[in-house]
């Protein structure tokens, strides 16, 4: 994971070495994305620049990748899973540099079309190509949006795009997201959507079923894929079911390594997890039941509520967002990330979409059919660039360690997702797997894990490091924003204004960093229920009065004694 940050339709004329210098500031704001090694390119018509976090081959790979002839170079944040079998189905020889997984992609711009090779990488990313024989630039983003990418304009009229709106903002005033599954050509100014599913469409899903054993297989093989590493890596483990199976499986291939097919023993054969919460916490109790059960050499830290509260303004700064699940979940994420780095290791794996994809969320309970919930899955899916993606990767990025969501792995949400959504739906009264949300992922990994993990109750990252953080901050919040102030928040703020106190103090916090109207509108707007799209809150009356994106809004679902009413991250 990196760093980019381009500038093109660069004009005679224009002033080269002071476009330079004021790129690689730019892009200094966010080295801490690539600790590791900054690289230029430049010429007449346009300028990269690279921040680096070494993954795959750390001794070479540095960007921008440049082409045999010198006519490509090429700025990534990312990974690419199947480069090794991209590279095997090359039809036209070409002369590899570097050992970097990513350099595929200038193999196959010479040998395809964008719109097909794109469709055929499997992994997370978001690049600048620059082809300086047409004078054409390809920029391009992951299906979903695990990795970040801004665009804008600046006053010349020049695009400009970075891994972070941080370093766009003071220059563009239409800086927003760069769309994930598009890719835009310069050449012709024309924005292209590559990754179109069939599962989008419920027609195309209704009566399909995935048995226990294809889910089961599908995923074992997106977390192996996703081992792709040499640096030190580890898990982060909540003791949720999402976390604990990613953990569960990559422990089941941690001793070797995927790099040489398994062939080797790993360089790093025990295998770390990571858990954080405040003292007492639902999170950190059940991570220890859980890297037990997988004899995970765990790390479980405790911080405190006024820790949490201290790095509010770094953590906004850093996600970029005033989404307020989004900042309550991103907080004890970014101090853990900063424990992580700490202990030397670069990369993680984390258990963010199983709730997008198996409808995780409790008010799922409410969808009135098959249909609207699996709409509502596609919908959560569209969004999480906006919220959990973007938390898991600027959080961790945050301290230059680099979060992976086999989840969202492309080939396995090609199987999860063409499941007829009646499969995934909770049935009052059964005895079986769905008596719970996310029943089949959790029948499909029987004797993975301990049953009190492999049916824990979901509790939202922001929950389940203790319930006293979510209520602290809501308290602290009166303290901050009176009742004058927010009576007056659609004049102070009149993109998305806030509805709550808490929101309107994470608002001025946000404004203090990103003070331009592109900036608000970054952000998306709307009610939620325990994270909801807007939508779904016409499932149940009472929805629209408990409005609040804590699992605890949503009440009468489960009846755990002595926690709750919620459920795991």
């Amino acid at each position: 994971m990196c760093a980019i940050f381009g500038l093109f339709g660069v004009q005679p004329g224009d002033d080269l070495q002071q476009l330079r210098q004021q790129a690689l500031e730019r892009s200094q704001r966010q080295r801490h994305r690539g600790p590791d090694w900054s690289g230029v390119y430049q010429d007449e018509g346009v300028i990269l620049v690279h921040e680096r976090l070494a993954i795959v081959d750390p001794a070479g790979g540095s960007q921008p990748l440049r082409s045999a002839d010198g006519a490509l170079a090429l700025a990534v944040n990312g990974e690419i899973y199947n480069h090794a079998e991209l590279k095997q189905a090359l039809t036209t020889p070409y002369a590899f540099q570097t050992g970097s997984d990513c350099e595929v992609i200038n193999a196959l711009y010479c040998e395809d079309d964008p719109a097909s090779f794109l469709n055929r990488l499997n992994g997370i990313f978001a690049f600048a190509l620059w082809d300086k024989t047409r004078g054409r630039a390809l920029i391009a983003r992951d299906p979903i949006g695990v990795v970040p990418l801004y665009w804008g304009h600046d006053r010349a009229g020049r695009l400009r795009v970075a891994s972070e709106m941080k370093a766009l903002v003071d220059d563009c005033a239409d800086v927003a997201q760069f769309p994930p599954g598009h890719w835009y050509d310069t050449a012709t100014g024309k924005l292209t959507q590559y990754y179109q599913r069939p599962w989008r469409d419920y027609a195309a899903v209704s009566g399909v079923d995935v048995s226990p054993a294809e889910l089961r297989a599908a995923f074992e093989a997106a977390v192996h894929r996703q081992l792709m590493t040499d640096v030190p890596y580890g898990v982060l483990l909540s003791g949720g079911l999402d976390s604990s199976l990613v953990a569960a499986v990559a422990a089941r291939f941690a001793r070797h390594r995927v790099e040489d097919g398994d062939r080797t023993e790993a360089w790093w054969p025990r295998l770390h997890s990571f858990a954080i919460g405040l003292k007492g916490s639902p999170d950190l109790a059940a991570a220890e039941v859980a890297a037990k059960a997988l004899g995970t050499v765990h790390h479980g830290f405790e911080y405190t509520f006024e820790e949490g509260l201290d790095a509010l303004p770094e953590v906004i700064r850093h996600i970029e967002t005033y989404d307020v699940t989004t900042i309550r979940a991103s907080t004890p994420m970014f101090l853990l990330a900063r424990r992580i780095k700490a202990m030397g290791v670069k990369m993680v794996l984390s258990g963010e979409g199983s709730d997008e994809v198996f409808g995780g969320y409790l008010y799922f309970h409410k969808a009135p059919n098959a249909r609207e919930f699996h709409e509502e899955l596609v919908r959560k899916l569209d969004a999480l660039h906006f919220y959990d993606c973007l938390r898991a990767n600027k959080a961790m990025m945050a301290w230059g360690v680099e979060a992976r969501v086999p989840f969202l792995d492309r080939e396995f949400l090609d199987v999860a997702m063409r499941m007829d959504a009646v499969h995934k739906m909770v049935r009052p009264g059964s005895d079986g797997p769905q008596r719970m949300e996310k029943g089949v992922l959790r029948a499909a990994f029987e004797g993975y894990l301990p049953p009190e993990i492999l049916w824990r109750q979901k509790e939202q990252f922001s929950d389940g490091v203790g319930y006293g953080w979510i209520d602290g901050l809501k308290a602290y919040a009166e303290t901050q924003v009176s009742d004058r102030e927010l009576a007056a928040a659609d004049w102070r703020f009149p993109i998305n204004p806030p509805q709550t106190k808490e929101a309107y103090f994470y608002r001025c916090l946000f404004e203090r960093f990103f003070p331009t109207p592109a900036a608000a509108e970054s952000v998306p707007g709307g009610k939620s229920i325990a994270c909801s799209s807007p939508a779904a809150i016409a499932w149940d009356a009472s929805f629209a009065r408990l409005a609040d994106p804590s699992g605890r809004a949503v009440v009468g679902v489960h009846h755990a004694s002595g926690s709750p009413d919620s459920v795991e991250a």
